[in-house]
């Protein structure tokens, strides 16, 4: 019988070449500390002879699972699945894999899959908090044990962790002030808990808006659901929609909602943008398929999903311990259900 051929290792590169074992393992992770030509030496040797690289051995000597844990609200949400699009190819790129785990929203859920993720041994986490999150101490489970953690969109109302997220308080503002523009003067605003900081982000910023444009703040029109889902948004506008005198404006904090709410006004007789202009926020799909046209605000989630990748590659593999919060632009996108007046 044959005998099986000897695995190649990094040692044997780091023989026929004259450096060191650590050498050769930067220049195979394309480590910026190793010079290009080096890099080239030890990458067309690794092919020639045939190297293979031993992840279960690695993992062993570093406590370095190549495994990046992702816990989320709602797999089936089209910014989530946009998320969750970045993170899997921004990692996959950097021979990193992924476990991903929904929480449907539960502080419950959330706290049983924080368990199995850090039994599957996940060198880090990547998170988006739960609708009912307001207490983080479940996280420390990870924190305790230096497993890095980033947290994206929902992230917790706290300076010390690091989080990819955008401007909520901004670009609420400017879709509010795009309303005010189109001559709305009684403007409602639908959001999410503000528990969390996004919607809480979300409704202050509407609120700003309409101070600086001197219109009045009717704690009335200002309505908040658990979830903010389609029935939700479709309860949240009948409410402010039976209320008078009549709005004629719309902000809500996600696009469910506002298709929602669209939805319902146009079975009452409503007529958009002329009688109710609305804008939504994430820019899902359903923006261009709902008629007439959703408003949204651009929430770039696959950057934000590969953003969040290399935060935590750099916590991981370059050892920085700062803490950083990464905020992303956005802009509005503006479409038939709020463009009242000429372009």
């Amino acid at each position: 019988m044959e005998d099986r051929k000897k695995d190649i290792t990094i040692y044997d590169i780091a023989t026929r070449l004259n450096v060191s074992a650590s050498t050769v393992s930067r220049a195979l992770r394309d480590h910026k500390s190793i010079g290009k030509k080096t890099k080239k030496a030890v990458q067309e040797l690794a092919d020639e002879l045939g190297y293979r690289p031993n992840k279960l051995a690695s993992s062993l000597r570093t406590n370095h699972s190549k495994t990046i844990g992702v816990l989320v609200s709602w797999i089936n949400r089209p910014f989530i699945s946009s998320l969750i699009a970045g993170i899997e190819n921004a990692a996959r790129k950097k021979g990193y894999q992924v476990i991903i785990c929904q929480s449907h929203d539960s502080v419950v859920l959330e706290k049983e899959y924080l368990r199995a993720l850090y039994n599957s041994r996940v060198c880090a986490l990547i998170t988006s908090l739960a609708m009912q999150t307001e207490d983080y101490s479940h996280f420390d489970l990870f924190t305790k044990n230096n497993i890095p953690i980033v947290y994206v969109d929902r992230t917790p109302k706290i300076d010390t962790v690091n989080k990819v997220k955008i401007n909520n308080y901004q670009a609420s503002f400017e879709a509010t002030e795009h309303l005010i523009r189109q001559g709305c003067t009684r403007i409602a605003h639908l959001g999410g808990d503000p528990i969390q900081s996004i919607y809480e982000d979300r409704l202050n910023g509407y609120i700003a808006a309409l101070r600086v444009h001197h219109l009045p703040v009717d704690e009335s029109i200002i309505r908040q659901a658990e979830h903010l889902s389609a029935e939700e948004g479709t309860r949240l506008a009948q409410e402010v929609l039976a209320l008078s005198p009549r709005i004629d404006g719309i902000v809500c904090a996600n696009d469910t909602a506002a298709v929602s709410a669209i939805q319902y006004a146009e079975s009452q007789g409503i007529r958009i943008p002329e009688d109710l202009a609305v804008i939504g926020f994430n820019n899902d799909p359903v923006c261009e398929i709902i008629e007439p046209a959703l408003s949204s605000v651009h929430h770039p989630a696959e950057q934000m999903g590969e953003a969040a990748v290399s935060r935590t590659l750099n916590i991981i593999e370059e050892e920085d311990s700062e803490i950083n919060a990464i905020i992303l632009d956005t802009h509005l996108i503006i479409r038939a259900s709020s463009q009242r007046l000429p372009k």
